[in-house]
């Protein structure tokens, strides 16, 4: 019963570290799992044809190994070389929003100095127009008065062709002083 549970979970002490990657302090994440595998995985039995290539022993690299550091060296230059086009993008952007911020800038300037101008017309326009219609309602009692006058001038030209009102004007009080 007890060789059904794994040699991890029984109670007799565990032979050999089953980590050795961790044996020199590197950390989890520093530990290739490639090479955990082919260096902790028993040697494979050897066919006929293996033999006869296999002469040298251990002098010769193991190629899966060697396959598994040209695929990583590859894969960190294609990571090192998408940083740096990454960087490059990044600097673009920044450059470009850079040159938005001094465009937009100008142009606020430019907006606000038409807003002044603009203001300051407006504003002269309003003193203009208040001074034209004060204007208006000063000629405006002007020449009411002036009407008033002309009327009241025929009336009396009219009244005094009259022959029933051929009063002296001495007996007449005068309205117009």
């Amino acid at each position: 019963m007890l060789s059904a549970i794994p040699a991890m979970f029984s109670s007799e002490p565990m032979i050999g570290n089953p980590f050795p990657a961790f044996e020199n302090g590197f950390s989890p994440w520093d530990f290739d799992l490639f090479s955990a595998v082919t260096q902790s995985s028993p040697p494979k039995p050897e066919t006929n044809r293996n033999q006869t290539n296999s002469n040298s022993g251990s002098d010769e690299p193991n190629p899966l190994a060697s396959l598994i550091d040209e695929r990583k060296q590859r894969r960190m230059i294609s990571n090192r070389e998408s940083a740096r086009r990454s960087r490059m993008r990044k600097q673009r952007h920044l450059e470009n929003l850079r040159n938005q911020v001094n465009r937009l800038r100008i142009e606020n300037r430019e907006l606000t100095h038409r807003l002044q101008f603009l203001l300051y017309h407006c504003q002269r326009v309003r003193t203009d127009n208040d001074r034209l219609r004060s204007e208006h309602s000063m000629l405006r009692r002007k020449l009411s008065e002036i009407h008033e006058l002309l009327v009241f001038r025929q009336l009396q030209q009219f009244t005094s062709a009259w022959p029933c009102n051929n009063v002296t004007s001495e007996q007449t009080p005068s309205l117009i002083t």
